[in-house]
Protein backbone atom coordinates (compact mmCIF):
# COMPACT_ATOMS: atom_id res chain seq x y z
CA UNK A 1 0.00 0.00 0.00
CA UNK A 2 2.89 2.48 -0.54
CA UNK A 3 1.83 3.65 -4.04
CA UNK A 4 0.62 7.37 -3.21
CA UNK A 5 -2.27 6.09 -5.85
CA UNK A 6 -3.23 3.25 -3.75
CA UNK A 7 -4.49 4.19 -0.25
CA UNK A 8 -7.03 2.91 2.42
CA UNK A 9 -10.95 3.26 3.17
CA UNK A 10 -9.84 5.62 6.08
CA UNK A 11 -7.36 7.60 3.91
CA UNK A 12 -10.72 7.50 0.90
CA UNK A 13 -13.00 8.58 4.06
CA UNK A 14 -10.68 11.21 4.67
CA UNK A 15 -10.28 12.56 1.39
CA UNK A 16 -13.83 12.40 0.30
CA UNK A 17 -15.17 13.57 3.18
CA UNK A 18 -17.68 10.59 3.41
CA UNK A 19 -17.53 8.28 6.63
CA UNK A 20 -16.53 4.07 6.41
CA UNK A 21 -19.65 2.53 7.04
CA UNK A 22 -20.89 5.11 4.09
CA UNK A 23 -18.48 3.88 1.96
CA UNK A 24 -19.22 -0.13 2.29
CA UNK A 25 -22.74 1.32 1.91
CA UNK A 26 -22.23 2.85 -1.75
CA UNK A 27 -20.35 0.07 -2.67
CA UNK A 28 -23.41 -2.56 -1.38
CA UNK A 29 -25.67 -0.26 -3.72
CA UNK A 30 -23.72 -0.74 -6.71
CA UNK A 31 -22.45 3.43 -6.90
CA UNK A 32 -18.95 2.31 -6.33
CA UNK A 33 -17.10 -0.46 -7.81
CA UNK A 34 -15.75 -3.27 -5.30
CA UNK A 35 -11.98 -2.05 -4.65
CA UNK A 36 -9.15 -4.17 -4.94
CA UNK A 37 -7.89 -6.12 -2.06
CA UNK A 38 -4.91 -6.27 -0.26
CA UNK A 39 -2.85 -9.54 0.11
CA UNK A 40 -4.19 -9.28 4.11
CA UNK A 41 -7.86 -8.71 2.73
CA UNK A 42 -7.90 -4.59 3.12
CA UNK A 43 -9.93 -2.39 0.48
CA UNK A 44 -7.49 -0.45 -1.61
CA UNK A 45 -8.70 2.48 -3.43
CA UNK A 46 -7.44 5.12 -6.55
CA UNK A 47 -7.69 8.66 -6.50
CA UNK A 48 -10.46 7.86 -8.85
CA UNK A 49 -12.80 6.68 -6.26
CA UNK A 50 -12.38 10.12 -4.52
CA UNK A 51 -13.46 11.45 -7.00
CA UNK A 52 -16.94 9.29 -7.67
CA UNK A 53 -17.20 9.42 -4.03
CA UNK A 54 -16.77 13.07 -3.99
CA UNK A 55 -19.75 13.22 -6.99
CA UNK A 56 -22.04 10.89 -4.97
CA UNK A 57 -21.70 13.13 -1.84
CA UNK A 58 -22.11 16.35 -3.78
CA UNK A 59 -25.50 14.40 -5.34
CA UNK A 60 -26.56 13.15 -1.59
CA UNK A 61 -26.14 16.56 -0.44
CA UNK A 62 -28.46 18.50 -3.30
CA UNK A 63 -30.92 15.57 -2.61
CA UNK A 64 -31.01 13.37 -4.95
CA UNK A 65 -31.85 9.85 -4.59
CA UNK A 66 -29.44 6.97 -5.14
CA UNK A 67 -31.59 5.57 -8.01
CA UNK A 68 -31.19 9.25 -10.06
CA UNK A 69 -27.07 9.16 -8.39
CA UNK A 70 -26.77 5.74 -9.72
CA UNK A 71 -27.94 7.23 -13.56
CA UNK A 72 -26.21 10.09 -13.27
CA UNK A 73 -23.47 8.35 -12.47
CA UNK A 74 -23.94 6.06 -15.81
CA UNK A 75 -24.08 9.13 -17.82
CA UNK A 76 -21.20 10.47 -16.36
CA UNK A 77 -19.29 7.15 -17.17
CA UNK A 78 -20.43 6.75 -20.76
CA UNK A 79 -17.70 8.65 -23.38
CA UNK A 80 -20.27 10.13 -25.53
CA UNK A 81 -22.82 10.97 -22.80
CA UNK A 82 -26.23 12.78 -23.79
CA UNK A 83 -26.53 16.30 -21.92
CA UNK A 84 -30.14 16.00 -22.75
CA UNK A 85 -30.97 13.02 -20.25
CA UNK A 86 -28.25 14.88 -17.41
CA UNK A 87 -30.72 18.41 -18.34
CA UNK A 88 -34.19 15.94 -17.28
CA UNK A 89 -32.71 14.34 -14.80
CA UNK A 90 -31.35 17.69 -13.14
CA UNK A 91 -35.18 19.30 -14.01
CA UNK A 92 -37.30 16.52 -12.62
CA UNK A 93 -35.18 17.15 -9.31
CA UNK A 94 -35.20 20.97 -9.37
CA UNK A 95 -39.16 20.25 -9.57
CA UNK A 96 -39.54 17.84 -6.75
CA UNK A 97 -37.50 20.31 -4.94
CA UNK A 98 -39.62 23.68 -5.36
CA UNK A 99 -42.42 21.33 -4.54
CA UNK A 100 -41.13 20.58 -1.03
CA UNK A 101 -39.87 24.08 -0.74
CA UNK A 102 -43.99 25.09 -0.91
CA UNK A 103 -45.00 22.64 1.25
CA UNK A 104 -42.11 23.62 3.86
CA UNK A 105 -43.49 27.28 3.67
CA UNK A 106 -47.08 25.77 3.84
CA UNK A 107 -46.01 24.02 6.86
CA UNK A 108 -44.02 26.97 8.07
CA UNK A 109 -47.08 29.22 8.20
CA UNK A 110 -49.38 26.67 10.32
CA UNK A 111 -46.60 26.01 12.99
CA UNK A 112 -46.40 29.65 13.07
CA UNK A 113 -50.03 30.03 13.71
CA UNK A 114 -49.97 27.15 16.07
CA UNK A 115 -47.11 28.34 18.45
CA UNK A 116 -48.45 31.94 18.28
CA UNK A 117 -52.35 30.98 19.45
CA UNK A 118 -49.92 28.97 22.55
CA UNK A 119 -49.96 30.80 25.01
CA UNK A 120 -46.86 30.76 27.58
CA UNK A 121 -48.65 30.37 30.66
CA UNK A 122 -50.95 27.12 31.26
CA UNK A 123 -54.38 27.15 29.70
CA UNK A 124 -56.85 24.19 29.74
CA UNK A 125 -56.14 23.07 26.39
CA UNK A 126 -53.20 24.27 24.48
CA UNK A 127 -54.10 24.88 20.46
CA UNK A 128 -51.06 23.66 19.42
CA UNK A 129 -50.87 20.09 21.51
CA UNK A 130 -54.43 20.19 19.84
CA UNK A 131 -53.58 20.14 15.87
CA UNK A 132 -50.85 18.03 16.59
CA UNK A 133 -53.39 15.50 17.95
CA UNK A 134 -55.91 15.98 15.38
CA UNK A 135 -53.47 15.34 12.20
Amino acid sequence: MSAPDIFSIGVLSERSGVNIETIRYYERAGLLQKPARSPGGYRLYRTVDVTRLSFIRRARDLGFSLDEIRHLLDLADQKFRSCRRVHDIGLMHLTEVRAKIRDLRRMEGILATMVKACANGTMPTCPLLEVLASA
